[in-house]
């Protein structure tokens, strides 16, 4: 600089002295050529000054310096200021001043709401301790074999816990039960116990028949005291079993023949008859059962089933699982503070729920779930169980809607013992003292059943309410819908029942599960061969995606190549592929509405099939880098439902019988080997006219490598697709792509035969000369002229002109076809 800021004051009061404007620009232009006023200068109050004189650099190019100088300054003070105005820096470096920032306006956030059954309205989820929820689901009574109506509640769940847990990011705390102390498992367990040393006491053909005899005459009273059509029906199907499966041992038996065939008989007959001798067996002898071990033997058994199946079907384990037997002290403790606060009694050694002092009390109310059913006696009874609704247990109630907290024992049944005599749980307090252990006064979510509603669940609510004394035991309460099968109603008492095992000889867990997802979680799901069909094609739709992206993502391409430029085409896609994923979203809100969600997935790669179809056409590779960011997000989210086991990095995981877990990244490499070997082989066949080697070729595509799991696609210019698949799939494909191309030659073969007698038709038609053509036809005519044309009908009438003009013209035109008819035959073209 040439001169500090001070030593400048008197020039630019020299300068800012002259009157003529143009002169002090000139003036000041001149002054300005001497310094450097743009780096490292250092504004001084004069330079200001002088600045607030002008109002704008000079348009004169010559004045170039003044006009560098004006907006060097300008860009520190932000522009001149007005006379009088004071004027100074903006930021403390020199800069301008960021203008003022205002947040976008945005969009409300889509909440989570959750179908409540306590208010019969999707509410909006809120747990009571920020992310954390507790969460109860009523456990399976485990004296029989798991069903598709346990699939149903378990699977749904398990689809809800993921969602919350792993789209919502809640810390989900899951706990289950296990009702391995019930009437149903007692009984059963009797029936079980004695049948089976019945078995083995090898009764003789005549006393066999003798207490077959006898246990239909129990079952016939059953029969005659049963309402329910559906019911009754199934009783008497099986009395008709039983009565004729005894009639080969009775005539065994009556015409003396030898032992084993009597034996033969026997076997069968104890068989068919087994439930009506249990049943028998149990009311004679089963008060006499009094080891406790024969009790715990059954549900131990089925409750390992029941694990193995939940395993089977990706159902992610509970985090605590709580058994009735083992949380008996805790039951009697929770029993007794019910007593204490004044809502439970004790009557004869059992403790009964007293629902009028708890429905009376102002702070709560009784029959929260299903109001409009208390009073029901025919539920409460079935709620009480078949061993506690005889006539002096019901009268131990002081009202009928009351219900058993504690059951006082009777022979033949397990007890531990308490301050009211030896007895057993009731079954709605297990839940309650189970689930109050664990999760307190206060649970966020509560599972189960929809039939669990009534009585179970508004006991259970009543009688923990009365032990905590609050109103609010249960946040949300969740109830998946019912199952049926074709349409019937599916019951373990009418025997109408799928186990999941039977159910898993079908289908894979995937495709039940997909079945599930594909129907609202609270609403009856049908289990048919329709519903699985829905789930089976829309697995292999999302799988040959899944497929065709991993062929497109297998290809080489460097670093550089993965990025490519975005087309109109690329931009829609991905703007469709965040407008699907909104539509997610709110559907997940909307009661986790997994049947909207995949249908807006289908819709989704739809879009990317119509869009990988467009650049197959035009010859071009589709965009991987897009199509592998919307293949992650659809992986995502199956694995998100449990329809994807989490080693599967994208699609559907392949697995071979006794191989890897992924078997896909193993055989790969070699498959596209073969593939690439393959196809040069191809071309060189092609190239030399050797077709018994693209017969080879086809050979291998279509008939050994879907044996192996493995499907070719031969695309006309493009590389082959190579894709492993599920072998057993792949060769139902197979068949049925044979089945079509079977149908279609015989539509061809059929096709071509009547074309064939057709044409045959119409040459021996054209054969015919004019003048024979009517000499046939008796039925209608009986004379004729000398060139065959008819002149008189059958009657012997003459024909009329009209008649006569249309035989004329009938004759006319088979004239021209026999002369085309000879013709042919003179130039030898007959066939």
């Amino acid at each position: 600089m040439s001169g500090s800021s001070g030593e400048q004051a008197p020039a630019y009061r020299s300068i800012l002295s002259i009157s003529d404007e143009a002169a002090r620009v000139q003036a000041l232009n001149e002054h300005l050529s001497t310094r450097s006023y743009v780096r490292g200068y250092s504004l001084s109050q004069a330079d200001v000054d002088a600045f607030r004189q002008l109002s704008a650099p000079p348009a004169d190019t010559r004045l170039f310096h003044v006009a560098r100088w004006f907006r060097h300054i300008e860009a520190i003070l932000g522009g001149p200021c007005a006379r009088g105005e004071p004027c100074g820096r903006q930021a403390s470096k020199s800069r301008r001043g960021q203008p003022q920032w205002s947040p976008p306006a945005g969009s409300p956030p889509c909440k989570l709401r959750l179908y409540n059954s306590l208010t019969r309205n999707k509410d909006v989820f809120i747990p009571q301790h920020g992310k954390k929820v507790t969460w109860y689901c009523c456990g399976p009574t485990v004296y029989d074999a798991s069903h598709m109506g346990h699939a149903r509640s378990y699977i749904s769940f398990d689809i809800l816990r993921r969602v919350l847990r792993d789209y919502f990011g809640y810390d989900v705390f899951y706990c289950m039960n296990i009702t391995d102390v019930d009437d149903k498992i007692i009984k059963r367990a009797r029936q079980n116990y004695l049948f089976e040393e019945y078995r083995e006491k090898q009764p003789r053909a005549a006393q066999l028949l003798e207490d077959v005899h006898a246990a239909l005459k129990l079952f016939s009273v059953k029969l005659q005291e049963t309402t329910d059509p559906d019911k009754k029906h199934m009783l008497e199907r099986i009395q008709h079993t039983v009565q004729l499966a005894a009639e080969p041992l009775e005539r065994a038996v009556q015409n003396d023949l030898p032992a084993e065939v009597a034996d033969s008989c026997a076997e069968v007959l104890l068989e068919e008859a087994k439930d009506l001798l249990s049943d028998w067996l149990d009311s004679t002898l089963g008060s006499e059962v009094t080891d406790n071990s024969i009790f715990s033997k059954l549900p131990k058994f089925w409750e390992e089933e029941f694990h193995k199946d939940m395993e089977a079907l990706n159902v992610l384990p509970p985090d605590v699982l709580t058994r009735v037997s083992e949380y008996v002290p805790e039951i009697v403790n929770f029993v007794q503070k019910i007593v204490d606060n004044g809502y439970g009694y004790a009557s004869n050694g059992s403790v009964y729920f007293d629902t009028v002092k708890f429905a009376s009390s102002e702070r709560h109310s009784y029959g929260k779930l299903v109001p409009e059913a208390v009073g029901d006696q025919k539920a409460l009874q079935e709620g009480e169980g078949d061993l506690s609704i005889s006539a002096d247990r019901l009268s131990e109630k002081r009202s009928p809607n009351d219900f058993a907290l504690w059951k006082a024992s009777k022979p033949g049944e397990p007890s531990w013992p308490c301050p009211w005599g030896k007895g057993r749980p009731g079954w709605h307090i297990e839940c309650s003292a189970m689930a109050g252990t664990l999760l307190g006064a206060s649970m966020d979510i509560h599972g189960g059943g929809f039939d669990l509603r009534f009585p179970h669940h508004d006991n259970e609510l009543a009688q923990s309410e009365a032990y905590f004394e609050n109103d609010c035991w249960v946040r949300y309460f969740l109830h998946t819908g019912h199952l049926t099968i074709a349409g019937c109603k599916m019951s373990k008492s009418l025997k109408n029942f799928i186990t999941i095992k039977d159910a898993l000889k079908k289908h894979s867990a995937r495709q039940l599960r997909l079945a599930f997802l594909m129907h609202s979680w609270k609403d009856t799901l049908d289990y048919s061969s329709n519903t699985m069909e829905s789930a089976l094609q829309y697995e292999k739709f999302m799988n040959e995606f899944f497929l065709n992206v991993k062929d497109l993502l297998r290809a080489p391409v460097d670093i550089s190549g993965r990025f490519e430029k975005w087309e109109n085409e690329e931009s829609e896609l991905n703007k469709s592929f965040y407008d699907k994923k909104a539509a997610v979203h709110e559907a997940l809100c909307d009661n986790v509405d997994t049947r909207t969600v995949l249908e807006e997935m289908r819709a989704l790669v739809s879009q990317c099939n119509l869009y990988m179809a467009t650049r197959k056409a035009a010859r071009r590779r589709p965009n991987r880098a897009l199509l592998e960011s919307i293949a992650l997000y659809l992986t995502r989210m199956l694995k998100i439902f449990g329809a994807i086991e989490e080693e599967s990095s994208l699609g559907f995981p392949v697995r071979g019988p006794g191989t890897s877990p992924d078997l896909e990244s193993t055989v790969m490499p070699y498959l596209q080997v073969l593939s690439e070997f393959r196809e040069g082989v191809r071309k060189i066949a092609r190239e030399q006219k050797v077709p018994e080697v693209l017969q080879l070729s086809d050979a291998l595509r279509d008939d050994i490598l879907p044996e192996l799991g493995v499907r070719l696609e031969d695309h006309e210019g493009l590389p082959t697709v190579v894709k492993l698949g599920d072998r057993e799939a792949l060769l139902r494909e197979r068949e049925e792509k044979r089945r079509v191309e079977e149908e279609k030659r015989k539509k061809k073969e059929e096709a071509a035969r009547i074309k064939q007698e057709q044409e045959a038709a119409k040459l021996a038609k054209m054969k015919i000369p004019p003048s024979e053509m009517f000499l046939s036809e008796s039925d209608k005519y009986s004379k004729f002229d000398e060139n065959g044309l008819p002149t008189h009908d059958v009657d012997g009438k003459e024909l009329s002109k009209g008649q006569a003009k249309k035989v004329k013209k009938l004759y006319e035109a088979q004239e021209k076809r026999h002369k085309e008819y000879l013709q042919m035959a003179q130039n030898g073209s007959l066939k």
